[in-house]
């Protein structure tokens, strides 16, 4: 029998040591000073932090956590469903996609087999399923079988009538993850410039056009200019990064519509909102789901345990032999804490009671944060659990401030960067507070969140 790992002498003496020395040796990837405070543990939406500043090292701090776990801790810290899940799925084998396994086909059976959970928009026998490890892979499995699709495999050449099918249209703002495949997808410079560009000439280069989010206008324009040269859209139906940007009534399915009718792939990444919005998926609007080609869901989907994805696609796209294995496709352990997440989930009616306390949630940040501090927040969006509020140009200047500022009043959050200058003259978008609360959070708790966070915003005042 092994040992238990020994343990370091230095971590009960020194824990700021140990915690500072791991900082350094970590990958810092965003560009600047890394906040100065490490998680040793945390139950619910509290987190144990603490601080490693010169002026307070060694300080313990317990925050509310108002990001969900980089919007992926669906039921909280250290829940015990999930614990039980990931204790579970160490016995339920660790075969690859290889080989089927009871806890995936219950799985996909109980989601998308007759009478499944999720067959209102997946119709059974009309969709199959993939699993990968983030939801940058799953879009990139989407981007793969949008492209397979112009391709034939057996006779290595165009599908009859895909010869002029080179260009995706994206959205300005969208983010659907950093992989090489997927930056051409997103229309900030920073995020491609200095990198290899895509081949968009030769028989099967892509080209990538952007339009404004949530305009009708422009999406009828692109359309009618691109005609038989358009493959696929990518749409987020909230988009998340450009700051919880939600478009007008009807856009959606108007959207589903054409791409049917002109036998464009219509992709929706649902990455960051699944099960976020009070409902499983945010591609419906009040007429109900609205049909996609292909759609990909994570974070939440993982339960918080375990880091993986999920590609819906319809069965006619495919890949070419072997042109989709992956290590992480379905591995049963990983679907023992889906399903078991999952029926936790519906037992305890969590979508419809996490639309309650979101709108309630909505409504507090737009009367304590808006109204009473004007000069850091300017406009609330968003619904369910998928909340952002706008920052002033003058807060937005000092984001980093802003943030330590409120891990002092004890609750931790994230900023998405905001659309930034838009086309047609469309408003700025500035960076943007994401609220991603678990789906259990009472409603207490969620006044207690906005209080924090007031708190800390008017110490920076």
């Amino acid at each position: 029998m092994s040992a238990a790992p020994a343990a370091r002498d230095d971590r009960a003496g020194d824990l700021a040591g140990v915690l500072s020395r791991g900082a350094d040796l970590h990958l810092n990837h965003y560009g600047a000073g890394r906040l100065p405070f490490a998680c040793v543990g945390g139950s619910g939406l509290e987190l144990d932090v603490v601080d490693l500043s010169p002026e307070h090292r060694g300080r313990r701090l317990r925050l509310l956590d108002a990001s969900g776990g980089y919007a992926s801790a669906t039921l909280g810290g250290d829940h015990p469903v999930v614990r039980a899940a990931v204790a579970r799925g160490t016995g339920v084998g660790s075969v690859t996609d290889e080989l089927g396994s009871l806890e995936r086909a219950e799985l996909l059976d109980r989601l998308f087999g007759p009478g499944g959970l999720w067959t209102d928009h997946f119709p059974d026998g009309q969709y199959h399923v993939s699993g990968r490890n983030s939801g940058s892979e799953g879009n990139e499995l989407a981007l793969r079988l949008v492209l397979e699709s112009r391709f034939d495999a057996r006779r290595l050449k165009h599908r009859p009538g895909k010869e002029r099918r080179d260009t995706v249209l994206a959205f300005q703002g969208a983010w659907h993850g950093w992989t090489g495949g997927l930056v051409q997808l997103l229309n900030r410079r920073h995020y491609q410039a200095g990198l290899p560009a895509p081949e968009t000439t030769g028989p099967y280069g892509v080209r990538v056009e952007h339009i404004p989010f949530g305009d009708p206008a422009a999406l009828e324009e692109a359309f009618t200019a691109l005609g038989d040269r358009l493959l696929a859209v990518v749409v987020e139906p909230v988009q998340g990064d450009a700051g919880i940007i939600e478009p007008p009534p009807g856009y959606l399915r108007g959207l589903s519509q054409r791409c049917a009718a002109d036998g464009v792939l219509l992709v929706a990444d649902e990455v960051l909102t699944f099960a976020k919005t009070g409902r499983y998926f945010a591609m419906r609007d009040a007429d109900g789901p609205v049909p996609t080609d292909i759609t990909v869901i994570g974070k939440y989907l993982g339960m918080g345990a375990v880091s993986t994805s999920m590609v819906i696609a319809r069965r006619a796209l495919t890949v070419r032999a072997s042109g989709a294995v992956s290590t992480s496709d379905l591995r049963p352990s990983a679907c023992a804490v889906i399903r078991d997440g999952i029926e936790h989930i519906e037992a305890e009616g969590l979508l419809r009671r996490s639309a309650e306390v979101g709108a309630h949630l909505a409504k507090q940040l737009d009367t304590v944060l808006v109204g009473g501090l004007p000069d850091v927040f300017t406009e609330v969006r968003g619904t369910g659990f998928m909340l952002g509020v706008e920052l002033t140009a003058a807060a937005a200047a000092r984001i980093g401030a802003l943030r330590t500022a409120l891990i002092e009043a004890e609750v931790y959050a994230e900023f998405m960067a905001g659309a930034g200058k838009r086309s047609g003259g469309r408003r700025y978008v500035h960076p943007t507070l994401r609220i991603v609360l678990p789906l259990n959070t009472e409603q207490a708790l969620a006044d207690e969140v906005v209080e924090r966070v007031a708190a800390g915003a008017r110490a920076l005042r």
